[in-house]
């Protein structure tokens, strides 16, 4: 046969035969040493990383020293810090405490043997606030004063609570059995006074005095002076009125004095004479204006509305 004329059955043997070939070469030991590529971190990235962790490590101690100092100062416990300590029924401090910034509680209470003592340079302010904020009563303990704003204010006393002292836009109430006034001036009221008795202390003299005005004593049913050990006196620079306009003014008592009455002149022919002997009988006179005044006593009445008393009275 012809290679000429079958040229496809030729190509198709040189390919089987290379692939063969190929095939053998293949399957052939190499006797060449195979290449490895190390895998890792070297060189200068290596040493960086190692100052990274170092530089770690070297933090990590230094915050743990840092902690363990503040907690050692701090004196932190299971209970607390310092001289705080965390209760189930709040929060308890022992020795002298500052605070810098708003503190808000609930309830402040010492001890029990011993006191509680707010303290402050400039003053201690005590606030109470509705609801909603607004400002309804506030205490303030000042270096001059001490200033209390609010509706009304009460002092208590500690058995039964009875108020010894209220005091509101109209009206002060002293609720104590003893109201004690001390020093030389006593009590001063610019107003008028309401009260249902006024007494002085064992041994001590009563008095009421109004240097520059009147003094007036009113009550419906009348106003009852009583000196039960003692004198009464009733002492005035100008005038002084005892009026009864629907009843009478009695006089009760052993010997009725009236002191310092003028005496008056009686001209009459039965007149005793400069050589009888010293009058010491007396008659008491009134004037038609009200004014008493003495006349030397006679066998009748020596009172005259023309006397001298009488005229320039």
């Amino acid at each position: 046969m012809d290679r000429s004329a079958n040229p496809d059955a030729e190509e198709l043997k040189m390919t089987r035969e290379q692939y063969i070939l190929a095939t053998q070469q293949n399957s052939l030991p190499r006797t060449e040493h195979p290449q490895f590529y190390p895998v890792g971190i070297y060189g200068w990235r290596k040493r960086c990383l190692y100052f990274f962790v170092l530089l770690l490590l070297v933090t990590m101690i230094v915050n743990l020293a840092m902690t363990v100092w503040i907690l050692k100062v701090m004196n932190f416990t299971v209970d607390g810090m310092g001289n705080l300590r965390v209760t189930k029924k709040g929060i308890r401090l022992e020795g002298i405490s500052e605070f810098l910034l708003p503190l808000y509680v609930k309830e402040i209470h010492s001890r029990k043997d011993s006191p509680l003592v707010l303290q402050s340079d400039r003053n201690v302010t005590v606030n109470a606030r509705n609801h909603m904020g607004q400002l309804t009563g506030q205490l303030t303990v000042g270096a001059d004063a001490v200033e209390a704003q609010c509706k009304r204010f009460e002092v208590r006393a500690s058995g039964g609570g009875k108020v010894l002292f209220s005091a509101d836009e109209d009206e002060i109430v002293i609720g104590a059995d003893r109201l004690k006034v001390t020093g030389t001036e006593g009590a001063v009221f610019g107003h008028s006074v309401e009260t249902p008795h006024i007494r002085a202390e064992p041994s001590q003299d009563l008095k009421l005095e109004s240097p520059t005005r009147s003094l007036v004593m009113e009550a419906p049913r009348g106003v009852q002076v009583n000196a039960a050990a003692g004198d009464l006196k009733a002492t005035c620079r100008k005038e002084l009125h005892l009026q009864s306009t629907e009843g009478e003014i009695f006089l009760n008592a052993d010997t009725i004095r009236l002191g310092n009455l003028p005496v008056g002149s009686f001209s009459s022919s039965s007149s005793p004479s400069s050589s009888a002997p010293r009058q010491t009988i007396y008659e008491l006179c009134v004037c038609p204006n009200g004014k008493l005044y003495l006349s030397p006593a006679g066998a009748g009445s020596t009172c005259q509305s023309s006397s001298n008393i009488c005229l320039w009275s």
